[in-house]
């Protein structure tokens, strides 16, 4: 359910009475662009923006990873990157989540992403999704020590691209946290028809290290 929220901070510097849409921070937006750059070029991120409509490329520009951008506006985005990149390099909206965490995420959320495993990642109090994206969260459906599944609740997301750029996204996270051999596969979609997206999160552990004591002692 979407709700009214009081003023919020939005693209630009200007001040949002309400929110009745779901919203994405701009590091959102600075990760989306970042990669696009690396990949094009400064000249080929302007291009792609440069066709998008006025509104949305103002809102792009003005974003600091702090304010508040309209969830549409990066869809609107991501829809062009895909079509000025998305044949020649299919994977981009996995590579473009996990760029996303490793560099700036790590910046932003360095103590959250970098913790003893991942599974200690996955069920700490703070929530990563929440940094990014209003309403909704992505939970913790089941875990152990070597896996876990994770559903999305709540965000009424409308685009292929952010699914994928969870999965990129999640792949980075669970190696930042200490995963070996990470995999993550988006088992369900409610963009297919499912009644969520969920993801299957696995990984390996390292070997403990003989030098270090046991936890606990």
């Amino acid at each position: 359910m979407i709700v009214s929220m009081p003023r919020r901070e939005v693209a630009g510097g200007r001040v949002a009475r309400s929110v009745s849409q779901p919203i994405a921070k701009g590091s959102v937006v600075k990760g989306s662009l970042d990669f696009l750059r690396q990949e094009l070029g400064e000249a080929g991120c302007g291009e792609i923006l440069g066709l998008l409509p006025g509104r949305h490329r103002r809102l792009l520009l003005g974003a600091r990873p702090t304010s508040e951008v309209p969830y549409d506006t990066l869809v609107v985005l991501w829809r062009a990157i895909d079509v000025r990149i998305g044949s020649a390099a299919p994977d981009w909206a996995e590579r473009a989540g996990a760029y996303a965490i490793a560099e700036l995420g790590l910046k932003l959320y360095g103590g959250i992403l970098k913790k003893r495993s991942p599974e200690e990642f996955l069920t700490q109090s703070v929530s990563l999704f929440k940094l990014y994206y209003h309403p909704g969260n992505m939970e913790v459906v089941s875990h152990d020590a070597r896996s876990a599944v994770l559903r999305l609740v709540g965000f009424p997301n409308a685009s292929q691209f952010f699914c994928r750029r969870q999965t990129g996204g999640l792949l980075t996270a669970i190696s930042l946290a200490g995963g070996l051999a990470p995999s993550v596969r988006h088992v369900r979609c409610a963009l297919e028809g499912d009644a969520f997206c969920e993801w299957s999160l696995g990984w390996k552990l390292p070997r403990p290290d003989p030098k270090q004591p046991p936890r606990g002692r």
